[in-house]
């Protein structure tokens, strides 16, 4: 069965890659459900059903859902047609936690994490593969030029480390890029500001990298003298996300 470009299909047929993935999923989740987004032609599900863990595959391509379940036929009710993207979650384990695992359509990858946080209190865990550059974005630490809003936005809620890197051959049909499997774990505390304006400071301010911050901010505070906080004095990439948080915090002292 070929892969489509229309769902950003690669099938992964390491299988040593595999079995190392989906060790890693299992060690983290315990007793918890997984939730597999992407199975493809169960390249990671056949370690699932073989070590009998409970899981549960999603997946919008409707040809891969038919082979999947004359593949695995005891397994059908496991196997869910639908685009992710529109799965409410809160519904999928009764409330409950679970973690999600997959070899993540690349299109895609950046909402599927997206929608995750917006649900971030139902998934402690997230072992997603995805393109280099991105995952090299989403674990980015400040001074470093892959670093912005989508590093902020998921370590806001998650830990982040790569955790294996695959070459393209592992892959069928080849992607022209490298890969990389990312492991997030939610952060046992989250920062202590307000998230919606937190969100709206890095946009703004990442949105003019370039500038310093007492000119890009001034927007969200009038009439203050922004030269007096060191903060002011730096480029977005340049602060951490603790300095990020405090500066969220002082901005929302400021507009009172």
């Amino acid at each position: 069965m070929k892969a489509k470009k229309s769902f950003g299909q690669h099938f992964l047929h390491n299988k040593n890659l595999a079995r190392s993935i989906v060790d890693l999923a299992k060690a983290h989740a315990k007793d918890q459900l997984i939730l597999e987004v992407g199975p493809g032609k169960a390249a990671l599900t056949q370690f699932l059903i073989e070590d009998n863990t409970e899981f549960i595959a999603v997946e919008a391509d409707w040809d891969m859902i038919t082979y999947l379940s004359e593949t695995y036929p005891e397994k059908t009710d496991n196997f869910i047609q639908k685009d992710f993207l529109q799965l409410n979650l809160k519904e999928l384990n009764n409330d409950k936690p679970f973690l999600v695992l997959g070899n993540f359509p690349y299109n895609i990858s950046s909402q599927i994490i997206f929608k995750i946080i917006d649900n971030h209190t139902l998934v402690p865990t997230i072992i997603g593969m995805f393109q280099k550059e991105v995952a090299d974005r989403i674990v980015a630490g400040h001074g470093n030029k892959t670093y912005g809003v989508i590093s902020l936005l998921i370590q806001f809620y998650y830990d982040c480390k790569i955790v294996f890197r695959v070459a393209p051959g592992s892959f069928s049909p080849p992607p022209k890029v490298q890969s990389a499997v990312v492991l997030f774990t939610h952060r046992k505390e989250l920062p202590k500001c307000n998230p919606s304006l937190f969100k709206s400071v890095i946009k703004i301010s990442f949105g003019k990298r370039r500038k310093m911050m007492r000119n890009t901010l001034k927007s969200f505070i009038k009439d203050t003298p922004l030269e007096d906080d060191e903060f002011f004095e730096k480029r977005p990439e340049q602060l951490s996300l603790e300095q990020f948080v405090e500066l969220t915090n002082l901005i929302e002292k400021y507009q009172k």
